[in-house]
């Protein structure tokens, strides 16, 4: 008895052990080569086992991955959610058992249509499902495409790719070198290691190509205020004027820069609570010839809160006025953070569902870019920088830099914020953009537009990002065509392998 259960068993808790290993492949470890074994240890696992079995281990795996990898979620539910410890650590559960679904999923699919270990399994049907899991994981009830391999491979050989297809084509780029390597540990049909090194040249040559030029006249200076303000205090009454003294005593000090930027919800109130104090800095950054940017929560006629960044100073047309500024208002909203889906039903349960203003409104999908001092900026709020489509459409041809504003406190010491920081040198690297990340206490950082770090300031200090960034001319071809090649490759390689397997099981 006690053989059979571990023989049933052993499969699945292995495959928990290698998904909980596969967080080591991201920010802040990123040994990036654990998120090419990490498949290709599920691939053998999955290797001659029901189409159950299968979505039982890759369940487990999902299990390991999620567990690890998100566990950071915990800290705003626990610190800042209101409610019991196991209270919030079921919910935690809940979340991670959710996301390990998507896995499952891969596994009881690829087994129940592709059960054969072939070259249509591991080289096409694989990596393909593996795609729309991540893709299906990436939309439904909005979407939360953390952790998706590719990512991982940011500083990797493979990073090629992200201007060509994206940061899914390193994903699906992943999984072919993984079903490859298990063909060939199958069949011994070692002609198969050029695909890898196939797929490693061509990314090779893709870097080589330099798809954006940079624009000398763009050059712009930067002053990114990271106020280290302490989450639990920050929207007690008796802290706002020392907050927005403190921002602005500190923007004094930089109003030589091009543009001063403050971060996500900097300002600690409703923005129709301060129209005098808004005026005066609007008043200032003109009269230095300045522009300054800051993240800040307004509420319309029917009563709707908006978390927007708002421009103030050069180019914000004309003298601050709340019913003419300039305003990026955030669409892709969070989960819990910003709205409660089936708030009727939860909202009751717990304090946790009753955060302030945790019923935001949805911004337009595409909205201008913002100008500040003659410079183009296309905005993204925190957790939609995660959402690479959003990002990509709102790129214009006038656009000169990505424009990133968070407050990771929430999440305090914990990995969160450092793979947030990964996440978002993706878009930088895919669109060819400069990104340019302002934050409460860090990551505060800038980076060129291949993604790579040029500056930051350390976590959980109060400092100031001075620094100059030069943008770019061009378009990658992702930001021309987005994921349309990954489609492609999808429904043809997917409608081939299936014809091909019905033709030979017909033989």
């Amino acid at each position: 008895m006690i053989s059979t259960l571990i023989q049933r068993l052993w499969r699945p808790l292995l495959a928990a052990f290698i998904g909980a290993t596969t967080t080591l492949a991201f920010a802040p470890f990123s040994y990036w080569p654990i998120a090419l074994v990490s498949p290709f240890l599920l691939l053998l696992l999955l290797d001659s086992q029901t189409a159950k079995a299968g979505a039982w281990i890759a369940f487990a795996w999902g299990l390991g991955q999620f567990g690890t990898g998100i566990h950071w979620v915990h800290v705003s539910i626990d610190t800042f959610g209101g409610m019991p410890k196991a209270a919030s650590v079921f919910l935690m559960t809940l979340l991670v058992a959710y996301l390990a679904i998507y896995p499952a999923l891969f596994g009881g699919f690829l087994n129940r249509f592709f059960p054969t270990n072939n070259r249509r399994r591991l080289l096409i049907a694989a990596p393909i499902f593996w795609l729309f899991n991540d893709w299906l994981r990436g939309w439904v009830f909005t979407g939360f495409p953390w952790l998706w391999l590719g990512y991982s491979q940011i500083d990797s050989p493979l990073n090629g790719f992200a201007p060509v297809s994206g940061v899914e084509s390193i994903t699906l780029m992943l999984w072919i070198i993984a079903g490859s390597l298990v063909y060939v540990l199958r069949s011994r049909k070692w002609q198969y290691l050029a695909v890898p090194v196939a797929i490693v040249g061509l990314s090779y040559a893709l870097n080589q190509v330099q798809w954006v030029k940079l624009n000398p006249a763009s050059k712009t200076s930067f002053a990114l205020i990271q106020g280290n303000i302490d989450q639990k205090s920050k929207w007690l009454p008796s802290h706002r004027w020392p907050t927005l003294m403190k921002y602005t005593d500190m923007s004094r000090e930089n109003w030589q820069s091009d543009i001063v930027i403050w971060p996500e919800a900097a300002i600690p109130a409703l923005e129709s609570d301060l129209p005098a104090f808004l005026q005066n800095l609007d008043t200032a950054a003109r009269t230095n010839n300045t522009a300054l940017i800051t993240g800040v929560l307004s509420q319309d006629d029917m009563g709707r809160f908006y978390n927007n960044v708002l421009t103030l100073g050069k180019d914000g047309q004309g003298p601050y006025d709340y019913d003419t500024a300039k305003r990026y208002s955030k669409h892709h909203l969070l989960p819990f953070g910003e709205f409660v889906p089936f708030g009727d039903l939860l909202r009751p349960i717990a304090p946790f569902f009753n955060l302030p203003m945790s019923s935001f409104q949805r911004g337009a999908f595409i909205q201008p870019n913002l100008v500040a001092n003659g410079r183009h900026l296309l905005a993204a709020l925190c957790y939609e920088i995660i959402f690479s489509e959003q990002v990509r459409q709102n790129v214009t041809n006038d656009t000169d830099f990505i424009l990133t504003l968070s407050n990771d406190a929430w999440f305090g010491h914990s990995i969160g914020p450092i793979q947030h920081m990964e996440i978002a040198r993706m878009r930088a690297l895919e669109l060819g953009k400069p990104l340019i990340r302002a934050t409460n206490n860090g990551i505060t950082a800038v980076t060129d537009y291949r993604g790579r770090i040029t500056k930051q300031v350390p976590q959980f200090k109060t400092e100031v990002l001075n620094a100059e960034v030069t943008s770019t001319t061009g378009n990658t071809p992702y930001r021309s065509i987005g994921s349309w090649l990954l489609y492609l490759w999808s429904v043809i390689g997917l409608g081939g392998a299936w014809l091909l397997r019905n033709r030979y099981k017909q033989r």
